[in-house]
């Protein structure tokens, strides 16, 4: 059974486009689509752009007087995010770079649009700081997240798993998992002491149903995404037993129900201040 995934970036990204910014990527992006306003003209950032399908649309949305430029980590993305802009003749360009070093300078981007879905949350705090610093003042900013009490029901069966399994000198890890997800209100504080005013949040519950606990595991966006981060601690000779504990876990408490992974999709949007 697959636990940790040994994918190329090639089929990640493949994989990241047809199952993952599919579904997973457009319960987030919707809360954009719902409550950011665009920008008549000018120059827009979409950062961790992924496969860029949000963006191109967001790009016809705006027309050729707003430009969105993309930026993801993973090279082969770009490659797909490029072709996609290249399909619809629209001004969206994409490249490659650091989601929390980035090359561009201060106060360049009419609206700076961030995905820190997929993004370990040690690392959103410095993303978020880098997105206020391109953005011009008085400018949208606005990114989303997954924030606390996300994926409550995993840890529980995470933990128990790993006890049962006898890795208890790991279960402390399971309680970081928990509590390295933010609040709401801790999101929202961040971003106002980083310089973003009239600070708004927007969260919705979304619901990912599994019919069980294999195809929980085999899940493209559990194995190849989340389940990095979540088994990362675990000793490589050990993921395999925890996984299938899992699964059985999961069989034996969904009493024929699906499985259901909860998530709280939040987006924050600020304009950043005049004086930053």
């Amino acid at each position: 059974m697959a636990t940790i995934s040994t994918k190329s970036n090639r089929e990640l990204a493949f994989l990241h486009d047809l199952f993952v910014a599919t579904d997973w990527g457009e319960r987030f992006s919707s809360l954009v689509d719902e409550q950011v306003e665009l920008p008549e003209k000018g120059e827009a950032l979409y950062l961790v752009c992924g496969t860029g399908g949000h963006a191109v649309a967001l790009q016809e949305q705006a027309g050729e007087e707003l430009k969105f430029i993309g930026v993801d980590e993973n090279h082969e993305y770009i490659e797909l995010a490029r072709a996609k802009a290249m399909a619809t003749d629209l001004p969206a360009e994409f490249s490659q770079g650091q989601v929390d070093s980035l090359s561009f300078k201060e106060n360049r981007f009419d609206l700076v649009v961030g995905d820190a879905s997929l993004i370990a949350p040690r690392r959103v705090s410095r993303m978020l700081e880098e997105m206020i610093r391109v953005a011009k003042a008085a400018s949208t900013v606005a990114f989303y997240l997954p924030t606390a009490s996300s994926f409550g029901e995993f840890f529980s069966i995470y933990w128990e798993a790993l006890h049962n399994c006898g890795l208890i000198d790991h279960e402390a890890d399971v309680e970081h998992l928990i509590t390295e997800l933010p609040t709401t209100s801790q999101v929202k504080e961040f971003a106002q002491t980083s310089g973003l005013e009239d600070v708004l949040s927007s969260t919705r519950i979304e619901e990912f149903d599994y019919e069980s606990g294999e195809a929980f595991l085999k899940s493209p966006l559990i194995s190849d995404f989340l389940m990095l981060g979540w088994l990362n601690s675990v000793p490589k000779e050990s993921q395999e037993l925890v996984a299938g504990e899992i699964a059985r876990i999961i069989n034996e408490e969904r009493h024929e129900a699906e499985f259901a992974l909860t998530v709280k999709a939040t987006l924050i949007v600020g304009r950043k201040s005049r004086s930053n």
